[in-house]
């Protein structure tokens, strides 16, 4: 069978088109024969009572255990989805959804498909993302392992919500519904796991209207292990979130970095410190002096990533950072790079002369290190300021 609406077409008694579809209910596959024909035709059923007129789709990602076959068997459309990857096989059927709305869940039978009419009523009343929360709606003993419910999830989650400022507290519940319309402005680009982390973040990042609606989570009902790969997957989701916030990354480190460099080297310039009987001296200094350009290397990174992922789509527009190149030039970084270099060529001829007054023989080197390595630090600086705002100033090209 190659499409089931509750509504069927336009030769069905109700008379309905498949253009009166709804909401299309996509369930992503890999070899999950022992499952796939359950949640069909939970999904069917749960249409049919809510009369809605729906279809559902199984996205199979290269099952080769006869999914396929009962998939259709139990009433749903089969896209076929060559790129292996849960984000691909999502993508696919979403692509091929012909509803107004998308739900979305796992083929292996641990969601309530009942729950459809919830998260359909959110997204009649505008919302363009429904969540999933299964600490809400109930964990199932063994539904979900004890280090995915209180560290993994709990964790991702809340980097998720300081990050993005999201509303979510369920960041990684499989089932979620949204808007098709929405979905495309999303501009996904995720292949694996990491797909619905990314889903949250950019319905977060464009302001659109997130809820949740509570979720029963129950054992999947398959005899081999979850696809899910804990270390390996929570990684991933990590990597995304950290990816996806320069500023969490990059700024708020780097400017951490410059602050307590820059309080320690004017702690330590005008001579030795001593806390409790521990000296603090020039080696001390030079850490400072040191954090002071790491933490500019961070910032400009921060700049760097966020002009980039502007550009290339993977982040929204961000009015903040217009305003900021009308400060921020090409002139102004040469400007500030300029006199750092002027300082620091100074210094170091000041080091010169203190040199030459002593015949160019010995010298004292703590009192000359506190000349030489502030100069070093100006020069250095200097140019990476120089080069670093050419850098963001061709970024930038784009966004003027």
């Amino acid at each position: 069978m190659a499409m089931w609406t509750s509504y069927v077409s336009s030769n069905s008694p109700s008379g309905f088109a498949e253009d009166a579809v709804e909401i299309s209910v996509v369930l992503p596959c890999l070899n999950e024969r022992e499952t796939v024909a359950t949640c069909v035709a939970k999904a069917i059923r749960s249409l049919q009572s809510a009369r809605i007129s729906g279809e559902v789709i199984v996205a199979d990602n290269g099952s080769t255990d006869g999914s396929v076959e009962l998939a259709e068997f139990a009433g749903a459309k089969v896209v076929r989805v060559e790129q292996r990857g849960y984000g691909n096989a999502l993508r696919g059927g979403i692509q091929a959804a012909i509803g107004t709305y998308v739900l979305m869940a796992d083929s292996d039978d641990s969601y309530d498909l009942d729950d459809i009419r919830r998260f359909l009523e959110q997204l009649r009343s505008g919302s363009d993302l429904v969540m999933g929360n299964r600490f809400l709606g109930g964990i199932r003993p063994g539904a979900m392992p004890v280090l995915h419910r209180y560290l993994g999830n709990p964790a991702l989650t809340a980097i998720g919500r300081l990050f993005f400022r999201s509303p979510c507290q369920d960041f990684h519940c499989g089932m979620r519904a949204f808007r098709k319309d929405s979905f495309l402005q999303m501009d996904l680009r995720s292949t694996g796991m990491e797909f619905a982390s990314e889903m949250v973040v950019k319905a977060s990042l464009l302001g659109m209207k997130v809820t949740e609606v509570p979720t029963t989570l129950s054992p999947d009902g398959r005899s081999h292990p979850p696809h899910l790969r804990t270390w390996r997957d929570g990684w991933r989701h990590l990597r995304f979130l950290l990816m996806y916030s320069p500023r969490w990354l990059f700024l708020y480190p780097g400017f951490l970095m410059i602050f307590a460099g820059l309080a320690g080297a004017a702690w330590l310039l005008p001579g030795t410190r001593v806390v409790h009987g521990v000296g603090f001296d020039v080696h001390t200094l030079l850490y400072a002096f040191v954090a002071v350009l790491l933490g500019f290397q961070l910032v400009s990174f921060a700049a760097f990533t966020k002009v980039f992922a502007i550009s290339e789509g993977l982040l929204p527009p961000d009015p903040r950072l217009n305003r900021l190149f009308r400060w921020v030039t090409l002139e102004t970084g040469l400007v500030i790079g300029g006199i750092l270099v002027i300082l620091g060529i100074a210094g170091s001829f000041l080091a010169i002369s203190d040199w030459a007054s002593s015949s160019f023989g010995a010298l004292e080197p703590v009192r000359m290190l506190r000349i030489v390595m502030p100069s070093v630090f100006a020069l250095t600086l200097g140019v990476e300021v120089i080069f670093s705002s050419f850098f963001l100033s061709i970024l930038g090209l784009g966004q003027r």
